[in-house]
């Protein structure tokens, strides 16, 4: 059911969550195999600590997987995972989960639902002694803005305040890593902005290093400090968001990252020609088949008259302030994709002229 949605006045105040000794996180050429198939293949990557990484892949591509692996849950067939360059996993070693430091939050948030907030959230801290529990709990469900609803159970939240318990529940012992498994795909979108950006004030404020599983690029780039690109149980790519955007590894990455129009072209004479026109292609020799892949967003220019190659608009949708139309060029089996500000004189029927910014279209040497 849909909940109303949430504001940053709702949570605690900035800077108040309490700060955790960020730990450094390795896996060292790490296997693991559920039911006969290899779900982390030679799986390795390293993290800084105090560093937000996204994990950014298909469903079975490894994410959660990952986690399940460094939080202790999971166990290797080979390899290693390090925390502080002190082996937690290997073949023939596992060390109990609660002896990691680590902080987990489920996709589905698991709270316990005979526990009011305040014992959800004190339940990882008996180590530190009843008073100190209490106080570290109610400190972090004061940040997330709950501390009005500690003697409440988890039924009687919306999903949104759901979500912020199960943060509370993983920061309140200031664990040295936190991982976060799909933390807000059960969020409504008008839900999702709000408590995303609050989720990564507290992620700064508690410098635990970090690592959050999605499947959606755009919530991976606000998010991360670096982008992890999984695929078949491995990483094909890592890097910043622009990077990772701006110069994906292969065609099938870029596709991740945005809707493509793709179009077939021959290197001659050091470019690829297109029906849109033609493309540097230094490092490729002539001959060589290439995908020219275009993204609708800053790659094409429509114009209503003037230079560049005749289309018509064949579709086009109104988003907010935004124009999504689909153009048909003469010598493309499709229509081209095109993103830009609204303007009421584009409209289906409407020849126009597009102009082609070469600097940010993708090359790729055809499979």
């Amino acid at each position: 059911m849909s909940q109303p949605v949430g504001s940053a006045n709702d949570w605690g105040a900035r800077g108040t969550a309490g700060v955790s000794f960020a730990a450094a996180l390795s896996f060292d050429q790490v296997d693991v195999s559920l039911g006969g198939q290899k779900v982390l293949d030679k799986f390795s990557l390293a993290l800084r600590p105090g560093e937000i990484v996204c994990l950014l892949g298909e469903s079975g591509s490894g994410k959660s997987t990952t986690l399940r692996v460094a939080a202790g849950i999971q166990r290797v067939d080979g390899g290693e995972v390090r925390i502080n360059d002190e082996v937690v996993s290997g073949r023939g070693f596992h060390m109990p989960p609660d002896r990691r430091g680590i902080g987990l939050m489920f996709q589905d948030f698991a709270l316990f639902p005979h526990l009011t907030l305040l014992e959800n959230v004190t339940f990882g801290l008996k180590p530190l002694g009843r008073q100190a529990a209490l106080a570290q709990a109610r400190s972090a469900l004061r940040r997330v803005g709950l501390a009005q609803r500690e003697a409440d159970y988890p039924h009687m939240l919306s999903g949104g305040q759901q979500q912020r318990l199960a943060l509370a529940r993983a920061i309140a012992p200031r664990p040295g890593v936190l991982m976060l498994d799909e933390p807000f795909s059960s969020l409504d979108a008008r839900m999702r902005e709000t408590v995303r950006g609050e989720t990564l004030a507290i992620l700064r404020e508690t410098h635990a290093t970090t690592i959050i599983v999605t499947h959606d690029p755009e919530e991976a780039m606000l998010l991360g400090d670096r982008i992890a690109l999984l695929r078949k149980g491995r990483i094909v790519q890592i890097d910043t968001a622009s990077a990772i955007y701006n110069a994906p590894a292969d065609l099938s990455a870029a596709r991740f990252f945005s809707p493509l129009s793709e179009i077939e072209a021959t290197v001659a004479g050091g470019r690829a020609l297109t029906p849109l026109g033609s493309v540097p292609t230094p490092d490729h020799p002539d001959g060589t088949r290439l995908i020219v892949a275009i993204r609708p967003f800053g790659v094409l220019e429509m114009g209503s008259e003037g230079q560049g190659v005749p289309g018509r608009i064949v579709d086009k949708r109104d988003a907010i302030g935004i124009d999504l139309c689909e153009v048909k060029v003469e010598g493309l089996d499709r229509p081209v994709s095109i993103r830009q500000r609204s303007d009421p004189r584009f409209i289906p029927g409407r020849d126009v002229y597009l102009s082609l910014n070469s600097e940010h279209v993708l090359v790729f040497v055809k499979d």
